[in-house]
């Protein structure tokens, strides 16, 4: 691009700008504000300060991107460059992608405490604006993709070019935290009010919905307004499934689920654990669970801890070396949020200690958060050492064996990699023997009965473990 043209294409959004907000406002906030590249659709704006920077995101956001999109067409981008009060580098941040979304006011049925319903009896209208409880920072732009969650995104971005017409309806997400199930099913929420504004979105921790559900059932009638809400929602996620555990919330669950389903609604739903092993779930419930598509969410590798690592600093205006970045994805291993957590405690502390951030301070910050280095703990380090216990070969373990000796090592080895390990049962079962999610299921089950009848049984386990936490 010439040299000219980001400066051309700023004046013609100042032109448009003026048009649309008062004189005063422009001159204080538009005046000062200086192009100073355009990179293909990206326009990088130089600020006086941070202070504009957060005044232009809360009250002017709306205008910027409508006028750059105008100029740039859709893909355009915007960033800020804000010019240091001393010596130094830029600070540069991305402009926000959006302001919060919001449901359009819908009639729900209501029904007077005074009155029985029944067939006869008309419900009233009331007019509710439903709250999306969606968080504009949890958007697919926010996100690092990996061959940790890579389907799962692909899935997401799918969902929400046609939400309720796919196949993955209803879409499940599991695994351990901290690995982006919220963020992931947030993405697909605030991708479909963006694309689809008239639809009623409302994201739900499973803790809420039960808590909605005991307030509701308390109150005469209000237990059918309930019911009555939640069937208007055209997208519901709900976070945490495995909380909905009591049988009358269940149960109200299940008819909402069943005539949202059965209406094209769009559900998306995340846990810890797989369908398969939710604990105290109807089976009525459990197998509308596995309708659509379930994805496991994995560990993230050292690459997309390191890209995660890098976009997050980039969102926070703030450049570390590579030294440091590397270093934090070397040490921290298990998920998202703990490594974004040391990070911003990092910048924080060198922020606010005036220090420069270095591998050894960030070895000390680590050392707070995650406390001291260990050995990753893995499937196949649990099988070496239950098999030097038991003195049998890893080839014997894996066979079909029903050698009592080889079929308690086998058992032991699945219940220690479920305990110590966050994996779900199918991923241990295909590594310890070929086996699927039950008979590892079954597996565990044994081992946790014999402990508790069986001393010498016991003993063996707990030797065994104990080996594994001091490697």
């Amino acid at each position: 691009m010439s040299e000219e043209k980001h400066i051309q294409v700023w004046n013609n959004c100042l032109s448009i700008i003026s048009n649309i907000i008062e004189p005063q406002q422009f001159n204080t906030w538009f005046k000062p504000l200086r192009a100073v590249a355009l990179s293909g659709a990206t326009l990088t704006l130089e600020l006086p300060s941070d202070f504009y920077r957060e005044y232009l995101e809360t009250y002017f956001l709306d205008v910027l991107s409508k006028t750059l999109k105008r100029e740039l067409g859709s893909d355009a981008r915007l960033l800020y460059r804000v010019r240091p009060v001393k010596e130094g580098q830029p600070m540069t941040y991305p402009a926000a992608t959006g302001s919060e979304p919001v449901n359009k006011a819908i009639n729900v049925p209501t029904y007077s405490p005074a009155v029985n319903p029944g067939p006869f009896v008309y419900p009233g209208l009331t007019r509710v604006q439903i709250v999306t409880h969606l968080n504009k920072n949890y958007c697919f732009e926010n996100l690092v993709s990996g061959e940790c969650n890579k389907m799962a995104l692909t899935a997401g971005e799918t969902i929400s070019g046609a939400p309720g017409k796919t196949a993955f309806n209803p879409l499940f997400l599991f695994g351990g935290p901290g690995l982006g199930k919220t963020h992931i099913a947030q993405a697909i929420g605030i991708e479909i009010k963006k694309k689809y504004p008239e639809l009623v979105v409302l994201y739900v921790p499973a803790g809420r919905f039960k808590t909605q559900y005991m307030d509701a059932i308390t109150v005469k009638n209000k237990l059918t307004d309930f019911l009555a809400f939640y069937c208007k929602i055209d997208v519901l996620i709900v976070d945490d499934i495995q909380e909905l555990s009591s049988p009358g919330t269940q149960n109200a669950f299940f008819h909402i689920f069943n005539h949202l389903h059965q209406n094209g609604k769009q559900l998306i739903f995340t846990s810890d654990r797989p369908p398969v092993e939710l604990q105290g779930f109807e089976i009525r419930l459990l197998s509308r669970l596995k309708w659509g598509l379930s994805i496991e969410l994995g560990v993230p590798d050292f690459s997309t801890r390191l890209s995660m690592l890098r976009s997050r600093c980039f969102r926070e205006g703030v450049t570390l070396s590579d030294d440091v970045l590397v270093y934090l994805a070397t040490r921290i291993k298990t998920n998202f949020r703990e490594l974004e957590g040391t990070l911003l405690s990092l910048i924080a502390h060198a922020t606010m200690a005036h220090q420069e951030v270095t591998v050894a301070l960030a070895e000390q910050i680590t050392d707070k958060i995650v406390g001291e280095e260990k050995i990753e703990l893995t499937i196949e380090k649990v099988q070496s050492v239950v098999c030097d216990y038991f003195n049998i070969t890893k080839e014997a373990m894996m066979s079909p064996s029903r050698k009592r000796q080889i079929v308690q090592a086998r058992q032991i080895a699945m219940f220690l990699s479920r305990n110590l390990i966050n994996c779900s049962l199918s991923t241990i079962g295909s590594q310890i023997g070929g086996k699927d999610h039950a008979t590892v299921l079954h597996a565990c089950t044994t081992v946790q009965d014999l402990m508790s009848t069986d001393r010498v049984f016991k003993q063996y386990v707990i030797d065994i473990e104990k080996m594994l936490v001091r490697k």
